[in-house]
């Protein structure tokens, strides 16, 4: 069903690829997450939780510099544990703590030398305009549904992304101490599209204003910022969260048989569901900024 829809949507949409290094360790965590553009100007909406990674990179590094400079006062002092853990204890820093988060911009454009970032003030989006680059290595655009009466309960849809981080084009350098891009390895990994149909529409409750779009299956980790869109490539939405329904069928203590063995155990199935950003919400958000987009209407007796 989806076929040609992904293949319009493929050329738009790109991965924004991070690695994260935790205090203490130099192994490299590899995430990612998506974006897709909605003009020929180099303008892309993502998530705000998203955006804010980008935004809080280089704040996060230059906490831990500071850190540095201050613990290596006491290189050699007797007493360079106590300092040690004085100043872990000062800023933060644990084995959970995050001391540097790079990103990387794969197939979108050629020398994004500047980037602005403006994030929705209340909801999970924001636009992300790249500036002074040289050319554009996405192609085509998205198009948004003009009507969003089309948003009906049982409408089949589907979002694509990059859930999966299977690049591994980056280092741990030692001599620096620090983790790096390289030019070596894999740097790609496939976009994964997954459909679902539209089981709600998401309201606020102090505008009562539908604000999101609920799928029948969820939306996955790195697919944040994906669009979403129908059979015939007309974005809905954008992908934002997964939703956790407790469906109330608990089982506690119960006596199975796994094996031929009788065991207890305990069971609080959830219903994972899809959260998308709705059209709306992104088109009022992209005509405050001054940002281009394109609108279309369904074909005549689309279903």
């Amino acid at each position: 069903m989806f076929v040609n829809a992904i293949e319009k949507a493929n050329p738009f949409t790109r991965p924004i690829h991070f690695i994260t290094r935790y205090y203490g360790g130099s192994e490299i965590d590899p995430g990612s997450a998506t974006m897709f553009f909605v003009n020929e100007e180099g303008c892309a909406v993502t998530c705000k939780h998203v955006a804010e990674l980008l935004i809080n990179g280089q704040a996060i590094y230059s906490q831990f510099l500071k850190f540095k400079a201050e613990l290596r006062r006491f290189e050699k002092d007797k007493n360079y544990p106590l300092h040690l853990k004085r100043l872990e204890d000062q800023y933060g820093m644990t084995k959970e703590t995050v001391i540097r988060l790079l990103p990387n911009f794969l197939n979108s454009i050629r020398r994004e030398l500047t980037m602005e970032i403006m994030p929705h003030p209340t909801q999970d989006l924001a636009i992300i305009k790249f500036a002074s680059f040289d050319n554009t290595f996405y192609q085509s655009h998205a198009v948004f549904l003009r009507d969003s009466i089309e948003v009906k309960q049982g409408r089949s849809l589907c979002r694509l992304g990059y859930p999966f981080p299977e690049f591994n084009n980056y280092r741990y350098n030692k001599d620096l101490d620090d983790i790096e891009w390289t030019s070596e390895g894999r740097q790609a990994s496939p976009s994964f599209p997954i459909d679902g149909i539209v089981t709600r529409q998401i309201g606020d409750p102090v505008t009562n204003r539908v604000e999101g779009i609920e799928l029948s299956t969820p939306g996955l980790r790195g697919q944040s910022g994906g669009p979403l869109f129908d059979k015939h490539g007309i974005v809905y939405g954008m992908q934002s969260a997964t939703r956790h329904l407790h469906l109330g069928f608990d089982q506690i203590n119960k006596e199975v048989s796994i094996g031929g063995k009788k065991q207890r155990v305990s069971n609080y199935p959830f219903l994972n569901v899809g959260q998308c950003v709705h059209v709306n919400v992104i088109k009022d958000f992209l005509r405050e900024k001054g940002v281009k987009f394109y609108e279309a209407d369904p074909p005549a007796g689309a279903a």
